[in-house]
């Protein structure tokens, strides 16, 4: 660890998390590269095709729930019923949903979390589970009845290199499900890894900017709608995991049903302007969030702040870099605060205990 200066005023604290996250160009090519389709997940994906199954249900925690948003959308949007559900609200709550009508998609990156564990025994090999993993050797993987991977390495702390590596492998399975050009979808993702290391080539920079507008916020809001809500819902738990900061992520509707009674001078509102279809609806609430004394920036490609200016990409492989800017609000979240980014004090890597 040494104190690397973004400029004079913000000393940036170097450690293995920010490592990671500079790592990020590297997993994703790494995990571009090994994509393919094992021949169990082909078979399922043609009980798919063949109406043998009712339902989706996707399942994780924290990060890897999140992630799973883009996919729902595609899945619903190709006429399947998909039934997002946290795990441990699955297995406790709602085992029910677990039947030989319903496939199941499971998100964990160590794979053995306790929840991961808890699905296994509670599934006992009634529904269909394709697992995504960083861990090949893990329980979820061992009681899948299909596996991908993603190729992200080792991790230190917070979901960074695991969760933008697991957006990949899952539009690709998005992909493979709804029966796309898988030649068209391998193309798109080609340009993920580059766009990621063109905008974290520029790290210090963006970190600079955004200590200085950050300096101040007493309340920190992440908002948006569609595909952009997995950077929100991450976007806001790797920012108290960082920083030990509280931040809250929500819909860009939502938060006009009461938080935006909130509005202060020390309240900044992150607007993920997203897909064409609610861009001007979120620009619209950017707007208003100024004008009733808030502070507000959007993340986008035509962003007037460069640290929230995203690469031109296609808008399906988008959700993949809209976490890179608030990863470099972590960094200088914890500048501001002379610690070291990531740096876990109380929580661990996997979560052990339900």
């Amino acid at each position: 660890m040494s104190p690397d200066l973004a400029s004079p005023e913000v000393p940036v604290i170097r450690g293995k998390y920010l490592e990671d996250i500079l790592d990020q160009p590297r997993a994703l090519q790494a995990t571009l590269e090994n994509l393919d389709i094992p021949q169990p997940l082909e078979d399922l994906a043609q009980r798919l095709a063949e109406g043998q199954f009712r339902r989706i249900v996707l399942t994780g925690m924290g990060s890897s729930l999140h992630a799973l948003q883009p996919l729902s959308l595609q899945l619903i949007d190709h006429g399947f019923t998909a039934v997002m559900v946290e795990t441990s609200e699955l297995v406790h709550y709602k085992p029910r949903l677990l039947d030989s009508e319903t496939l199941t998609i499971a998100v964990s990156q160590s794979g053995q979390s306790a929840e991961i564990i808890r699905l296994a025994e509670v599934n006992q090999n009634r529904s269909a589970v394709i697992a995504l993993t960083n861990t090949p050797q893990s329980p979820l993987a061992h009681h899948s009845s299909a596996a991908l991977f993603t190729h992200a390495g080792s991790e230190f702390s917070v979901s960074c290199k695991t969760y933008i590596t697991a957006l990949m492998v899952l539009k690709f399975l998005g992909d493979i499900l709804c029966q796309g050009d898988l030649e068209q979808s391998r193309r798109e993702l080609k340009k993920a890894p580059s766009a990621a290391d063109e905008y974290l080539s520029r790290w210090n920079d963006h970190v600079d900017v955004l200590a200085r507008k950050l300096r101040r916020v007493g309340q920190l809001f992440l908002v948006g709608r569609g595909p952009s809500l997995a950077a929100v819902g991450t976007g806001a738990l790797i920012i108290k995991e960082s920083d030990h900061f509280h931040a809250e992520g929500m819909s860009s509707a939502a938060f006009r049903h009461g938080p935006f009674e909130l509005l202060s001078g020390d309240t900044f509102v992150v607007v993920f302007s997203g897909d064409a279809k609610t861009r001007d609806l979120n620009r619209r609430l950017a707007a208003d969030i100024q004008q009733a004394g808030g502070h507000a920036e959007f993340i986008g490609e035509d962003s007037p702040l460069d640290a929230f200016r995203l690469p031109e990409i296609s808008e399906s492989v988008r959700p993949i870099l809209e976490i890179l800017p608030v990863q470099m609000m972590t960094i200088a979240l914890a500048a501001l605060r002379n610690r070291e980014a990531g740096k876990f004090e109380r929580a661990a890597k996997i979560t052990a205990t339900e």
